[in-house]
C-alpha cells in the first residue's frame, strides 16, 4: 500500500526559450502515453534526512529543466493525429509517497500491480494540454529503501534521451555542474524530410499489418487476455552458450553467408523468439514476426549530434517466418532473420521510413500505446503470434546516483503487452496467462 503525501509542480529555475518546438515524424509515431521507469535504492539515512533529500531532488530537477526545457512544456493535438510541443515552462510534477512495505516484499521487482503503484499516474481522461511531460514519484519504504519512479512522455524522448536527462539530473543532485558537452541538442528539424518528398524507395514491411493467429480476422480476442510479467535471470555463461549455439552453422547450411559472428543480443533475442513460439504451441504453419526497436543515431550519414534529445528509434521487423521453421531449423536460422532485419536499417532506408511517415495524412494508426494497463485500442497489436524485443543493455540507466549510491534495480514500471521483452541487466518477459 502506497500513501501519497504531497505533490509539487517543479518549474525551471531560470527563464527558458518559449514558443512551439517542432517535433520530428519519428516523435509523431511514438506512444502519446508516458513510459514508466523505476529505480530502486537502498539507503541508510533516518527520517530526519527526508526533507533535505526531497528538497535536493526538487532543486536539482528545477535546474535540470533549464537545459532540458522541452520537458517542462505541454503537448497539444494538431492535424492528422499529430502533436506539437508548446515550450511554456508549465513544469514537471514531483510527488512524495510512503509505503509500509519493505523492499524485500517486492521480490525481483517484476512489473506487478505493487510495482505499478511506485510510478506516478497520469489522468489520460483530462485534456492533453494538462499533462505534465515528466512526472516523478519518490517513495520511501519502512526499511529505509527508496524508489524514484518516473513517467516520461514517449512523444518527447526515447530510451537514450531519457537516460541522458536522468544522468544530468542525478549529477546536479550530487552537487556537480553540467559540462558544455553534456548539453542537449533540441533542433529536431534535422530529421525533416526533403521537399518535395522523394518517391518510395523500399517496401517498409515494418509499417504493414502484423500476422494474425490462423483462423482469426482480428486480434480483439488476444488483446483482452490477461497477462503477467516475469523476470528471466540469465547468467553470463548461459548467454555465451546461446551465442555459441547461434554461431554453429550446420553443414547443410554452409552456403549461409555470415560476415561476422552473431552478437549476444541476436543470440538471446532469437532464443526468446523460438521459446515463445514453442510456448504458444501454435500450428507449425503459423506466421510470426519479431519486432525490434533500433536506435539509428549512428546509422545516419552524418550521424545525429551526440546530444540529440528526442526520438531516434524506429522499429525494424523480420520477414514472415512460420513456427515450424523456427522450431525445426537451427538457432542460426532465427538469428539470421534478426540480422537481416537489423542490417536493413541503413541511412537510406531510415530516411525513406521517415519520408513514409511524412507522406501519411494521419499517423494515428501508426502508433501504439502500451503504457496503459488493459488498453485495447492499439491499432496494431504486436502480441501473439508476434514478439517485440528491445534492449536496454547499452543505455546508461544503471549509474544514476542522486547521492545515495547507484540503484540496485532499474526496470519498467509496467509491461503489459503479450510477447513484449526488454533485456537489460535483467530480462523482462510478458506472456498471456493462457500460454
Amino acid at each position: 500500500m502506497v500513501t501519497l503525501k504531497s505533490t509539487s509542480t517543479i518549474f525551471p529555475s531560470k527563464p527558458t526559450p518559449g514558443g512551439v518546438l517542432q517535433l520530428s515524424e519519428n516523435d509523431q509515431i511514438m506512444q502519446w502515453t508516458h513510459a514508466p521507469l523505476i529505480c530502486i535504492y537502498k539507503t541508510t539515512g533516518d527520517n530526519n534526512e527526508k526533507p533535505t533529500t526531497l528538497e535536493t531532488l526538487k532543486d536539482s530537477l528545477s535546474r535540470a529543466l533549464v537545459p532540458y526545457y522541452p520537458l517542462a512544456g505541454r503537448l497539444s493535438w494538431i492535424h492528422g493525429g499529430r502533436l506539437e510541443l508548446h515550450c511554456n515552462a508549465k513544469g514537471a510534477q514531483l510527488s512524495e509517497a510512503y509505503s509500509e512495505a519493505k523492499l524485500d516484499e517486492l521480490g525481483d521487482f517484476a512489473p506487478t500491480k505493487a510495482v505499478e503503484d511506485l510510478v506516478p499516474k497520469v489522468d489520460y481522461g483530462s485534456p492533453i494540454e494538462d499533462w505534465p511531460l515528466m512526472l516523478v514519484q519518490v517513495t520511501r519504504f519502512s526499511c529505509g529503501g527508496l524508489c524514484v519512479g518516473t513517467a516520461m512522455s514517449h512523444t518527447m524522448v526515447d530510451g537514450w534521451s531519457a537516460a541522458k536527462f536522468f544522468n544530468a539530473w542525478t549529477k546536479l543532485a550530487r552537487g556537480d555542474e553540467l559540462e558544455e558537452n553534456e548539453m542537449p541538442f533540441h533542433d529536431r528539424t534535422i530529421l525533416r524530410s526533403s521537399e518535395p518528398l522523394l518517391p518510395l524507395r523500399f517496401e517498409h514491411i515494418e509499417f504493414t499489418k502484423p500476422p494474425l493467429l490462423l483462423g482469426h480476422t482480428d486480434a480483439k480476442e488476444e488483446k483482452m487476455k490477461e497477462t503477467c510479467a516475469t523476470i528471466l535471470k540469465v547468467s553470463k555463461e548461459q548467454v555465451e552458450g546461446l551465442r555459441k549455439k547461434a554461431n554453429e552453422i550446420p553443414h547443410q547450411d554452409m552456403e549461409m553467408v555470415v560476415t561476422r559472428p552473431y552478437s549476444r543480443y541476436e543470440a538471446v533475442a532469437s532464443h526468446l523468439w523460438r521459446c515463445i513460439c514453442k510456448a504458444r504451441a501454435s500450428d507449425n504453419s503459423q506466421p510470426t514476426r519479431l519486432y525490434l526497436g533500433l536506435d539509428y543515431r549512428s546509422r545516419l550519414k552524418p550521424s545525429l549530434p551526440l546530444g540529440y534529445f528526442g526520438n531516434a528509434v524506429l522499429t525494424t521487423v523480420t520477414s514472415k517466418c512460420v513456427h515450424g521453421d523456427l522450431l525445426s531449423k537451427p538457432h542460426s536460422y532465427a538469428a539470421g532473420n534478426i540480422r537481416e532485419a537489423i542490417e536493413r536499417m541503413t541511412d537510406e532506408y531510415i530516411r525513406s521510413a521517415l519520408d513514409f511517415i511524412t507522406s501519411k495524412e494521419d499517423v494515428s494508426a501508426m502508433r501504439s500505446n502500451f503504457h496503459i494497463r488493459a488498453y485495447t485500442k492499439t491499432p496494431n497489436f504486436l502480441g501473439n503470434p508476434n514478439v517485440s524485443v528491445g534492449s536496454w543493455i547499452n543505455l546508461p540507466f544503471y549509474g544514476m546516483d542522486y547521492g545515495w549510491g547507484k540503484p540496485i534495480y532499474v526496470g519498467p514500471g509496467l509491461l503489459n503487452d503479450d510477447g513484449k521483452c526488454r533485456s537489460s541487466c535483467q530480462v523482462q518477459l510478458l506472456m498471456d496467462l493462457s500460454s
